[in-house]
């Protein structure tokens, strides 16, 4: 289809929190291109309060559907909209309905790989397929109207408030780097084994006298893991007590963010905050900290050979290597390695 610069583009990506956030830069890449058009990203809490104040956007805040009654006040709230140009940036049975609510002259969607439970009945066009990060593959949204100048950025805005809240967690005089661990995953067979997690913490202790600030999610599986590591060495525990914009601001004044492949690792990204992430279930290239990549402690590889019997040739690209063995691949030592690196940088 022949490029016409838009002037309304509507934007749908719901959740999670990681892929929210990547989402940013595709915003900033169209903004940068198309400075007079008007922009409306749909989406859901509580991903909206990591992104709420950004500039130049509208957004519309709905709770995920899951009735038909629910479809049906989104339409009529939708009804008297008309746009240039649909990103349908999620591909979910959730999601594809909403797509059918929203008018539009070109419905840009995924490829057939990335496609899912229908997606390409709601759109006319799609991306150039590849086997990329997620963060590149938003951005071929922005390919397809013409927009190949990339703006990776993000400029999220953090109050005063939240700034003074994440400072007071903090000791005044830090004995050393400020190491911020986000422990657990919010799937299990992605968390890394806590005794290692507590051996490369009292390395970093002794190493670098690095204070400990552990962060997670209000569930009993993320407040079990930290309470455990906190019996084994002095930290401050944070696990459940953090608001979005909070654990931003907290991750700006972090040395180095530990983590598996989880939201919060994206957060730390969007901040500039280096990230060292665990993966084998998932592979960094494909859902690491983008700007991180190579502080990664990745085992994917080794994951689909040993675990799946595949090589990368056969491997079909982004497949999860499930299972609650396959962190037990990542070795303590490379994990040192890479935090040695990161806090050598900072």
């Amino acid at each position: 289809m022949t490029n016409v610069t838009p002037t309304s583009i509507c934007i749908v990506r719901l959740s999670a929190l990681g892929d929210v956030l990547m989402v940013v830069p595709l915003i900033r890449t169209l903004q940068a291109n198309f400075p007079n058009a008007t922009l409306t990203w749909v989406i859901s809490r509580p991903a909206y309060d990591l992104v709420e104040g950004m500039d130049g956007i509208e957004f519309i805040v709905i709770d995920k559907p899951n009735t038909l009654a629910d479809y049906w006040r989104f339409a009529r709230r939708m009804w008297a909209r008309r746009f240039d140009v649909l990103l349908a940036v999620q591909s979910s049975f959730r999601a594809n309905l909403l797509y059918g609510c929203i008018r539009a002259k070109r419905r840009i969607g995924y490829d057939a790989l990335r496609a899912k439970d229908g997606h390409s009945l709601f759109v006319n066009e799609t991306i150039q397929p590849g086997q990329d990060h997620t963060l590149d593959g938003f951005l071929r949204f922005a390919d397809v109207l013409g927009a190949t100048q990339h703006d990776i950025r993000w400029d999220l805005p953090i109050y005063p408030a939240d700034y003074a809240w994440a400072k007071a967690q903090l000791p005044a005089n830090p004995t050393g780097p400020i190491v911020l661990v986000n422990p657990a995953a919010s799937k299990p067979e992605r968390s890394w084994l806590v005794d290692r997690y507590i051996a490369v913490l009292r390395h970093a202790k002794a190493q670098w006298h690095a204070e400990i600030v552990l962060t997670g999610g209000p569930g009993n599986y993320d407040r079990e893991f930290g309470e455990t590591i906190a019996k084994a060495v002095p930290v401050i525990n944070l696990i459940g007590k953090t608001k979005p914009k909070q654990l931003l601001a907290l991750m700006s004044l972090g040395s180095v963010l530990l983590c598996p492949d989880t939201g919060p690792s994206h957060m730390a990204t969007a901040v500039g905050t280096p990230v060292v992430a665990l993966h084998a279930v998932t592979s960094a290239d494909v859902s690491g900290p983008y700007l991180s990549r190579h502080l990664s402690v990745d085992y994917y590889p080794q994951a689909v050979t040993t675990i799946l019997n595949k090589t990368a040739a056969t491997n079909v690209w982004g497949t999860h290597v499930h299972g609650m063995q396959t962190m037990t691949l990542v070795p303590i030592e490379d994990v040192i390695e890479k935090l040695t690196i990161a806090l050598n940088k900072t």
